[in-house]
């Protein structure tokens, strides 16, 4: 079956950077989109930033020049370079995998159980 297990929450002052990995069993990894999504209490699971099966990438607005995704297919693992975390990153952040890239978390058919982020001012 499918597995994706994320590590790499912590926390972390204002202006600081974390690193979470994506680490993916059971599909033909790099074949599939890849996503992170966050979501913070109370609110919906919201998209952060997103990888093709060929690379392209795309991002929300609000992490434009902060975070960057990147793959590493030969080992089953995806990975999202957050730099200067502000405060309203705090969230418990998710990796998906999808047939189809997207923004819409209905698009995406596998999940990890999330990790926490808390970025203190």
């Amino acid at each position: 079956h499918v597995q994706l297990v994320e590590s790499g929450g912590g926390f972390v002052q204002a202006g600081g950077s974390l690193r979470l990995s994506c680490a993916a069993s059971g599909l033909a990894f790099s074949s599939v989109p890849m996503a992170w999504f966050l979501q913070a209490p109370g609110e919906e699971r919201k998209f952060v930033a997103g990888i093709g099966w060929g690379g392209g990438t795309d991002y929300a607005d609000s992490v434009k020049g902060r975070f960057t995704i990147s793959r590493a297919n030969a080992k089953n693992t995806a990975f999202l370079q957050m730099n200067d975390l502000k405060p309203e990153d705090t969230a418990v952040y998710y990796c998906a995998a999808g047939m189809v890239a997207g923004q819409r978390s209905y698009e995406y058919d596998y999940w990890g159980q999330g990790t926490q982020v808390t970025v203190s001012s």
